[in-house]
């Protein structure tokens, strides 16, 4: 299971280091933000992720304990939904996921 909090980006570069590469142009890092689709939400319509984390009101950095609460509680339920599974359905599904990524069409 990958878990993301709402507000996180996830990207193996940022959108500046993305704009300055295709473009030349760091200024162009918003329109390299959206191509790149690293919210949480964009990952989770692409099924790179499985969850979001809820955060909470003004994001994790406002409130840690609740922030950890939230965290705690969507690892919690992974990890019991995962505990149902016997471990070859475990593996097979997690080679099937690995699998698919990088087959994205949006």
């Amino acid at each position: 299971k990958v878990l993301m909090m709402e507000n996180a980006v996830y990207s193996v570069i940022s959108p500046e280091g993305c704009a300055g590469i295709l473009w030349r142009d760091g200024s162009k890092a918003p329109e390299a933000a959206k191509a790149l689709k690293i919210t949480a939400k964009d990952l989770l319509k692409l099924k790179a992720i499985d969850e979001v984390i809820e955060e909470p009101e003004g994001g994790a950095q406002k409130d840690h304990a609740a922030a950890a609460r939230f965290v705690k509680k969507a690892v919690v339920k992974a990890l019991k939904e995962l505990m149902k599974k016997p471990v070859e359905t475990l593996l097979e599904e997690r080679y099937q996921k690995i699998r698919s990524m990088g087959n994205f069409f949006a």
